[in-house]
């Protein structure tokens, strides 16, 4: 997926190559020329429509008698025009989880979801988040130098996660090479693999050891998840709640280093997070491209034939940048569709921006001095149809003291707020011994020396380096 596009093809416009990771809002403003839809390639020989109309994608979003989840319907992919080895294949087959499936089954799948979601309370998802936050800060404070991407907004998710879902020692370094690696569309396949492997490792382990938290929670479901759908299910909360994650709180941190309207809120002392979350999602939502639908029948749309079991993928950042919303406040407006829209619209939207707000908060609170070491305009970002992600996000500032403060963030989970789980409900009679633990690594200890790559920082953090 990092290679160029081949030259050629101009009625498809390649989604894919670092041309079109360093500037989609170009791509989908020359998109737009045609109309609320267009004709991409999200990978070779890979083809689609992109909606990139906030009206068109709404009634995309909310037609679910029109337009199918299921990739059963998709045609290419079933007569063999897709290759097998398509990179953005385990992003886009079918899994029989919430995100790949329609009426009744998925509103079983997604009551699961939303049901197991509502037993998290959000005093002990926020004291998870500062925790985390607090720990990795101590790692780079000392230094005077950060990548905020690999030593932080890659791995704070991953340690809420921990906590939430209940992972032993070594799963997360898995977890996150297979979620990067399905985003990024290397070794694709092989990534799932990894990542599903790992999952039904975890399952295994709760069906011995059940305890109060997220995956426990979900096996006790009355929905009664098949050992498959369970794994899926964990693979889709995992996949929204790590790669999307990190990319809002990335691109957040990004927008307040840079942007001379956040300087005097930073300098001040109030922290316009709220506001710039806001215009992240707007703007640069984690997710650009994604939400794929299958018209059930051939249809047109404003004079554009969609064909039957042909992708249409919704554009949610070009949709969001549609002229057509020009003069709408940003600030403070949810309208946006960074969330998705209508019956696939994201259960989990309000944790995640709990714990980006938590994020930047805590780490501008922490360093409040902080400035990046190159030019924005410098900053490289990830290829992929999918994602808005950036690659790194180098940051210097006065080294300042790891404060060490008792169960403030260490990965074991010993003090904080007490609790054994993500929530008080689940947990009765269950002693805390059970809920398993992040890695067991001293978070004050100085990194001896960082790896080069973003995804080497991270792996070497959970193995403790």
């Amino acid at each position: 997926m990092n290679a160029e596009p081949p030259p050629g093809c101009p009625a498809h416009e390649p989604l894919y190559g670092t041309r079109f990771a360093a500037d989609p809002a170009a791509v989908y403003r020359r998109l737009r020329e045609s109309g609320p839809t267009a004709r991409v390639e999200l990978a070779p020989g890979v083809r689609a429509t992109l909606v990139t109309g906030y009206d068109a994608a709404l009634h995309v979003l909310r037609s679910p008698e029109t337009f199918s989840k299921d990739p059963r319907h998709w045609r290419d992919l079933a007569d063999g025009t897709v290759p097998p080895d398509s990179p953005v294949l385990p992003m886009m087959t079918y899994r029989p989880s919430a995100l790949f499936t329609d009426g009744e089954e998925h509103g079983r799948l997604r009551g699961a979801i939303t049901d197991t979601l509502a037993r998290v309370e959000a005093g002990t998802l926020r004291g998870y988040a500062e925790r985390s936050a607090d720990t990795l800060v101590d790692r780079f404070a000392p230094l005077g130098t950060a990548d905020l991407l690999g030593e932080y907004a890659q791995v704070l998710p991953l340690l809420v996660f921990d906590h939430l879902f209940g992972c032993p020692a070594g799963h997360g370094v898995r977890l996150v090479e297979g979620m990067s690696g399905m985003f990024d569309g290397v070794d694709a396949e092989k990534a799932y693999a990894l990542l599903t492997a790992t999952l039904a490792d975890l399952i295994e382990l709760k069906r011995r050891r059940p305890a109060a938290d997220m995956t426990s929670w979900l096996m006790e479901h009355p929905a009664a998840l098949t050992d498959e759908e369970l794994v899926h299910t964990l693979a889709v909360l995992m996949g929204a709640g790590t790669e999307p994650q990190q990319n809002l709180i990335a691109n957040a941190l990004r927008l307040l280093l840079s942007d001379d309207r956040f300087a005097g809120g930073l300098s001040g002392g109030t922290l316009p997070v709220d506001d710039a979350l806001d215009e992240v999602l707007w703007t640069d939502p984690p997710i650009a491209n994604y939400a794929v639908h299958y018209p059930r029948h051939d249809a047109v749309y404003e004079g554009t034939p969609l064909r039957a079991g042909e992708p249409l993928v919704v554009s949610l950042a070009a949709a969001n940048t549609d002229p057509a919303l020009t003069g709408r406040r940003r600030t403070g407006n949810r309208a946006h569709l960074a969330w998705s829209a209508g019956p696939h619209t994201c259960p989990a939207q309000g944790p995640a921006r709990l714990i980006a707000s938590v994020a930047v908060e805590k780490l501008l609170d922490r360093i409040p001095d902080i400035a990046l070491t190159v030019p924005v305009e410098e900053l490289r970002w990830r290829p992929g149809p999918f994602h808005r992600a950036l690659a790194e996000l180098p940051v210097s500032f006065p080294p300042a003291p790891a404060v060490g403060r008792s169960g403030s963030g260490r990965p074991d989970g010993r003090g904080g707020t007490g609790r054994s789980g993500p929530g008080h409900a689940g947990g009765a009679g269950r002693p805390s011994s059970e809920v398993s633990a992040p890695p067991a690594v001293d978070p004050w200890a100085p990194a001896p020396e960082r790896p080069r790559s973003a995804w080497a920082r991270t792996a070497a953090w959970w193995r403790g380096e």
